[in-house]
């Protein structure tokens, strides 16, 4: 019998070790804008989900389509239905690695490239992007700005809008992570 105790002892430090190499934030913020003759649009969620393994410098999103917040209804009706067919493409994606060595241990502010495909629409596409990771106590945050072109992942503009719209979406991503 004692060897059951010691077994499920060594498993929960075991689980409890893996568990703090991988840091999660479940209110990611996701932002985008684009300038238009017609009108901006902008639009934010900060219900994204992120994961950062620290020891492989994994790091990877999901964030839900409809969650994305319009300042205007209807444009929020037409970047889901018409735009993102968000019933047939509920998710975007993101799995990448982060290419510098980081000192996880060691608080400070480190200037990194992410790497990693990026899924919108249904389709995938490879990016690459300078992000800032900084490092204070407990916390760990992670931003990250880039630009997505929307013909790059076969969302289609309508014709009779295509010179309102932006065709480059400015897309801005940050994520607080707490150690556990």
């Amino acid at each position: 019998m004692k060897i059951y105790y010691v077994w499920f002892f060594v498993m929960i430090l075991c689980f409890r070790a893996e568990a703090q190499d991988i840091l999660v934030d479940r209110g990611s913020r996701i932002s985008f804008f684009s300038s238009a003759p017609l009108e901006d649009i902008a639009a934010v969620t900060e219900r994204a989900s992120s994961a950062l393994h620290v020891k492989s410098n994994e790091i990877a999103f999901k964030v839900a389509i409809k969650s994305f917040v319009f300042n205007k209804r209807l444009m929020q009706e037409h970047f889901n239905e018409n735009y993102m067919e968000s019933d047939q493409f509920p998710y975007a994606t993101f799995s990448g690695k982060i290419n510098e060595p980081i000192n996880w241990a060691s608080d400070g502010r480190y200037p990194v490239i992410v790497a990693g495909q990026l899924e919108i629409h249904g389709v995938k596409k490879f990016y690459t992007t300078k992000a800032m990771i900084e490092i204070r106590g407990n916390a760990v945050k992670a931003h990250a700005k880039f630009d997505v072109k929307l013909a790059d992942h076969g969302i289609k503009i309508p014709r009779v809008v295509v010179k309102n719209i932006a065709e480059i979406v400015a897309v801005d991503v940050s994520s607080t992570y707490q150690r556990q």
